[in-house]
């Protein structure tokens, strides 16, 4: 868990950003402590490396990266959604093998 601190020292983004981009970019919502300040989780840390990365380096506009990243968890989703239809598959595979296995002489 790091604080809004920790999360700008190693990502060089300012803080107010990082307020900002919780306004603009889906999915990127770092809890808050008891007192109200943002706990950055792993995932939320390099989250807010690839946005640094897509509109600090690549240039992309805040829309730019937010489609972005956008597009890049769906295709990610859909890799999954192939992921289980493959092991899906084998493991019916798997099965019709042993069934025929057992059977043949």
């Amino acid at each position: 868990m790091y604080s809004i601190g920790e999360i700008e020292e190693l990502t060089g983004v300012k803080a107010h950003v990082l307020r900002y981009w919780e306004d603009v970019i889906p999915g990127f919502a770092p809890q808050k402590d008891i007192s109200g300040r943002r706990i950055y989780t792993q995932r939320e840390l390099e989250l807010v490396m690839r946005l640094r990365y897509l509109i600090y380096e690549k240039k992309f506009t805040i829309e730019g990266a937010r489609d972005q990243m956008i597009a890049e968890s769906d295709a990610v989703n859909e890799n999954a959604a192939i992921i289980k239809h493959i092991h899906d598959l084998r493991v019916e595979l798997t099965d019709l093998y042993r069934l025929v296995k057992k059977y043949r002489p």
